[in-house]
């Protein structure tokens, strides 16, 4: 029996035009510009709570929105591009999203999200994340993405099933947080199952560069 062919590596370097355009909102590289609008958020405690890093002051909010800046094109696995999201009609700046290439061997990436919660329950999270499913399913043609968070994040859990994604794992206790000894939960998506989301009954979100 002759063996499989090898998976196929995703088109790279990566760098996408921009800004991406979604229904309501454009993602967009980060700027220098956007330090004052990024700190506004994330130096909010409850933003940081189920986040893997402190909240950013005003000594550590350069440094984070320059490393940030950097993270515009995916070359090799665990290069990282991170995109502002704005409100297009209005023009603020409401979060962050992040895409992680893991593996170009086996074409995984990775998904994260950090939003002010002044424009929560209006579904730009949601929004945006799919946005980034597209990249990676769409652009990248990897197989498969996840994402993880703090198990006592039960809005991103809801967020990530409203994507689609399956709640693959969960690992209890394997990270002290807060002072705390807190849980894991894996959750992944498969191209196959994008794909089908994306059939003409699913309403996933289209994205598309600006002319």
């Amino acid at each position: 029996m002759s063996a499989s062919p090898a998976p196929a590596l995703p088109p790279l370097p990566y760098t996408p035009a921009h800004p991406l355009r979604t229904e309501r909102l454009d993602l967009r590289p980060v700027t220098l510009d956007d330090t004052t609008a990024i700190h506004a958020y994330r130096s909010l405690p409850e933003v940081s709570r189920y986040l893997y890093s402190d909240p950013v002051d005003e000594t550590t909010v350069h440094e984070t929105v320059a490393a940030q800046a950097a993270r515009t094109t995916l070359r090799t696995s665990g290069d990282v591009l991170q995109l502002a999201v704005v409100i297009r009609e209005t023009g603020h700046l409401i979060g962050d999203v992040t895409f992680v290439l893991t593996s170009t061997t086996h074409r995984q990436g990775r998904i994260g999200y950090v939003f002010h919660p002044a424009h929560s329950g209006h579904g730009y999270a949601t929004e945006a994340a799919r946005a980034l499913l597209e990249i990676g399913f769409k652009d990248l043609h990897l197989h498969r993405i996840q994402a993880e968070l703090d198990g006592r994040n039960t809005a991103s859990a809801r967020l990530l099933e409203r994507l689609g994604m399956r709640r693959e794992g969960h690992l209890r206790e394997n990270e002290f947080l807060d002072g705390e000894w807190t849980d894991e939960v894996i959750y992944a998506m498969l191209a196959a199952e994008w794909r089908a989301l994306r059939a003409p009954e699913g309403r996933q979100t289209q994205i598309s560069p600006a002319p």
